[in-house]
């Protein structure tokens, strides 16, 4: 049951994520960063509690840098 629970925390993660962006040619939302072989499989088999390449998307960040 936990490892169900460890598996939603990081698709959730993964939304709200900088480098989760929608991909035209494939009409759905993906990642951009291009993990190694090794790195995917535990991250998909939930080995690894989460994604070490996450980084919070705040759009407001953006923002304050324009003004």
């Amino acid at each position: 049951m936990e490892s169900k629970r460890k598996k939603k925390k990081t698709a959730s993660n993964c939304e709200s994520c900088e480098f989760y962006d929608y991909d035209e040619f494939y009409e759905s939302y993906s990642c951009r960063v291009n993990l190694d072989q090794d790195e995917l499989v535990r991250f998909i088999s939930g080995e690894s509690a989460s994604c070490p390449y996450y980084r919070c998307y705040d759009e407001y960040k953006s923002v304050q840098k324009q003004n």
